[in-house]
């Protein structure tokens, strides 16, 4: 998670999107070497950046947010969730069709 806890100390600098877009722009090679040199690229405070890495609240929030992740029924990225249901069929029709029911039951509702 080397890419993640990066992304956590680029935000902290402004740098979040930046940062997101050199880390996908290879994903398949990413190595903590390869992430430092991101963050070199984009000129950001080294000191503070490593400073942030080893920050322990940085690795806390990551933990709650996997934990939530999981207990809400995510396994991977993208999830989807429409009206706090899990979307199976993520296709445009099956995506529709779940808005309309969840809308016929406020309808329904009121």
């Amino acid at each position: 998670m080397p890419g993640v806890v990066a992304a956590f100390a680029a935000n902290k600098q402004g740098r979040f999107w930046d940062f997101y877009d050199k880390l996908f722009s290879d994903f398949r090679n990413l190595s903590p070497e390869r992430i430092k040199l991101y963050a070199t690229e984009l000129k950001m405070d080294m000191g503070q950046y490593e400073k942030d890495v080893a920050d322990q609240k940085i690795q806390a929030q990551i933990g709650r947010d996997l934990r939530e992740a999981q207990l809400a029924g995510v396994s991977g990225t993208p999830t989807m969730f429409i009206n706090g249901l899990l979307v199976q069929n993520r296709s445009p029709q099956g995506m529709q069709e779940m808005i309309d029911r969840e809308l016929s039951k406020r309808a329904k509702a009121k």
